[in-house]
């Protein structure tokens, strides 16, 4: 479903059905709140870190090959890094694949590790933690956009962990290899971002197990309430989509509506909720294509755990790589949102505190399961 859907489903319903626009105002209190390895060097990542954490790398990656060969890079100020292969970001054993410099890369070829459901590569260096980072895509060939929001730095040096929350576009159509997978990656809960009309036409076909969550962003079911007059933000949205050369003038308007519209408040509070709970394996969270719903849903966790802005939005935009559409997104309308924050609230924090409705004790309790030192 196209961002502008968003838009137009909750204009057309307060302008429509006879229910008048609310005032500007807080939305209501929510009810719940092997083979040998080539190594090379590579340049150091800048980073800006006011805490010392203990693992002491500055910037890390890795990315499989279509062939199935990694490549990775990673920086720190260690004197050595050895690598290893581990099938689970928690397992104790694995396979050696080489050692490298503190800051270096490390190329391992086709066929160096069998095929497994993931492969987590474990960077530890001759002093300090070690830290494990993955390919963000778990191939799947029925879900494109499902990848891990994993494997990011904070702004004071921690470290998102990979393999405890995934973002995606539907799963309708999940084959039995994808749903074998992701059990294998331990997918205990699925939040689906969708209106009822796309959850009803294609389902969630998800593993036996997996606990389903609705956490609809255009849902009526809270009234239709505003914290802006929907005209208002229609227009400045339109404005602003005009000026910045917008490709999708209903996308433009879509996303500030993802954060003035009181109902979506409720749905990504619960996506939060649905995210910190879930101590039990990984979460995934969708809508259809993965990118819009979807892609505030990540752009909020990521800014909640302290992720710099440009990395949310070098994520957001990563969906034009995923889908196979150059244009799926464009970072004008992820920015439309934030502007709404700042024009409503602020700033990002009050939008938790006040939009959001997630206290303090909540975040806290989401870093402390996201966030590794």
């Amino acid at each position: 479903m196209r961002t502008h859907r968003i838009a137009g489903a909750v204009v057309t319903a307060a302008l429509f059905t006879g229910t008048a626009l609310a005032p500007p105002a807080l939305a209501a209190p929510h009810t719940a709140p092997a083979a040998a390895a080539t190594v090379h060097t590579a340049p150091a990542a800048a980073a800006t870190v006011h805490t010392a954490p203990a693992v002491p790398f500055t910037a890390a990656t890795a990315t499989r090959a279509a062939d199935g060969g990694y490549t990775l890079s990673w920086a720190s100020p260690a004197a050595s890094v050895t690598v290893t292969a581990v099938t689970a970001p928690d397992a104790t054993t694995g396979t050696a694949l080489g050692t490298g410099p503190g800051t270096g890369s490390l190329t391992v070829p086709a066929g160096t590790l069998p095929e497994a459901g993931r492969w987590y590569l474990r960077l530890t260096p001759d002093s300090g933690a070690a830290l494990t980072v993955a390919d963000r895509s778990l191939g799947l060939a029925s879900a494109r956009n499902f990848r891990d929001i994993g494997g990011y730095r904070t702004t004071d040096g921690h470290w998102v962990r990979p393999g405890l929350v995934y973002r995606s576009n539907k799963l309708s159509a999940l084959t039995d290899a994808d749903q074998q997978r992701l059990v294998s990656q331990h997918l205990t809960r699925a939040v689906d971002l969708r209106n009822a009309m796309e959850r009803h036409d294609e389902p969630d076909r998800l593993p036996a197990g997996v606990a389903y969550q609705v956490a609809d962003v255009v849902s009526l079911s809270h009234g239709i309430r505003f914290h802006d007059p929907a005209l208002m933000t229609l227009a400045q949205a339109l404005a602003a989509g005009l000026f910045s050369g917008s490709s999708d003038l209903g996308q433009s308007i879509g996303y500030p509506f993802m954060v003035n519209f009181v109902g979506a408040d409720h749905a990504f509070h619960d996506l939060v909720t649905a995210v910190t709970a879930n101590t039990s394996g990984a979460t995934v969270f969708h809508c259809s294509a993965g990118k819009d719903r979807t892609g505030w849903g990540t752009a909020v966790l990521l800014t909640l755990l302290g992720v710099p802005r440009a990395t949310v939005e070098a994520d957001f935009l990563a969906s034009n790589q995923y889908t196979g559409d150059p244009q799926a997104v464009e970072l004008s309308w992820l920015r439309a949102a934030f502007a709404e924050v700042d024009h409503i609230y602020g700033d990002f924090d009050t939008y938790v505190r006040e939009g959001l409705r997630l206290d303090t004790p909540t975040v806290t309790a989401l870093r402390t399961r996201l966030l590794t030192d």
